[in-house]
């Protein structure tokens, strides 16, 4: 927990999204940050309002997972993007990666989509 005062309170939001839509195509980052409940103009993804929402909705659960027994996820491709998340959160340190090679990382991918360069209700894909 930081002191009042600090710079970077525990409901800051500062992280950095570097997509990459198949393999060998050019890395696309984004950054999210906020203070206060909203985005600043230091976010540059395509909506960071709809980010931060899915952020502040589903990063607790998606960010931070309680182990718990093994998730049976449906088999199904849903293509070949990859999402590394880094930064803060909550004041905690972020590193998550996210996929679309079954249905468990799929659901996570459409959870945070608008944080992954897409825009609310998205998929995900650019």
């Amino acid at each position: 927990m930081t002191a009042p005062g600090d710079r970077h309170s525990t409901h800051d939001v500062d992280l950095t999204i570097r997509l990459t839509e198949s393999p060998g195509a050019p890395e696309r980052t984004f950054r999210l940050e906020a203070r206060d409940g909203a985005p600043t103009a230091a976010s540059t993804l395509p909506d960071p309002g709809a980010a931060l929402e899915a952020v502040q909705r589903h990063g607790e659960a998606v960010f931070f997972p309680v182990p718990g027994p093994p998730k049976i996820c449906t088999q199904q491709y849903g293509g070949p993007q990859v999402a590394v998340v880094t930064g803060r959160f909550l004041g905690r340190e972020v590193h998550s990666r996210f996929s679309r090679t079954d249905g468990c990382e799929i659901a996570r991918w459409h959870a945070m989509a608008p944080l992954l360069g897409g825009v609310a209700g998205s998929t995900g894909a650019i």
